[in-house]
């Protein structure tokens, strides 16, 4: 088959990172686990929420409440209804690429397919949509994107991760995968390019207008 496109969606699809760690971090806090929004993003963009849940409340010496990632994501697909906005020049770009496409997420299913509605993009992708939900290790752990190129007929070597964050580029290089790095969405900070070059992104982008020649 042709070449085979992984993007995940927070922060690459959907600029959405910034409305769900303010949030977030608001659910934190008032559960009695204070956290700040910026430090929400520099450490856990990309990891699965529940495995940031069992993080944030075990440092402030707490057990999670067995409903707080639920409560948490209630909270932020509430938000995602009104301040959900798909990353500027995405959907031209998913046009000029021939290639078949997924979505592989760190987020619950309910949330990645509430983004994609809310945004336009869900007719690109049909049921093509992963989440670390399907595997037992979330993103820096491969699972994910094995099963997703499993799941679309690809060979790990001929597929190309599309992600923000530093656990996504380390999952995508652990799967065999080539990663482009993508710095356009609002939570990016200074230096995360560097980062993500780092981490094993081959490319780093800033604007999904670069998206086609990158895959190219």
């Amino acid at each position: 088959m042709d070449r085979c496109l992984i993007l995940d969606c927070d922060g690459v699809l959907v600029d959405s990172e910034v409305v769900a760690n303010r949030v977030a971090a608001r659910c934190f806090t008032e559960a009695g686990a204070p956290i700040g929004e910026e430090e929400m993003i520099r450490r856990f963009a990309g990891m699965k929420a529940t495995k940031v849940t069992e993080m944030v409340f075990a440092e402030h010496g707490l057990e999670a409440p067995p409903d707080a990632t639920e409560l948490r994501r209630q909270a932020i697909m509430a938000a995602f209804e009104t301040e959900l906005t798909p990353m500027p020049g995405i959907a031209e770009a998913l046009e000029a690429i021939p290639a078949p496409k997924c979505v592989a997420s760190s987020s619950h299913p309910e949330r990645i397919a509430l983004s994609l509605r809310i945004t336009g993009l869900a007719g690109y992708f049909g049921d093509k949509v992963f989440s670390s939900f399907m595997v037992e290790r979330g993103k820096p752990a491969p699972d994910l994107f094995l099963l997703a190129a499993e799941r679309m007929g690809a060979v790990p070597a001929d597929c190309i991760v599309v992600e923000d964050s530093v656990a996504g580029v380390e999952a995508g290089r652990a799967a065999g995968m080539r990663v482009i790095g993508f710095i356009g969405g609002s939570h990016c900070r200074e230096g995360h390019a560097d980062k993500l070059s780092a981490s094993g992104a081959e490319r780093v982008i800033g604007h999904m207008r670069d998206l086609p020649a990158a895959v190219g």
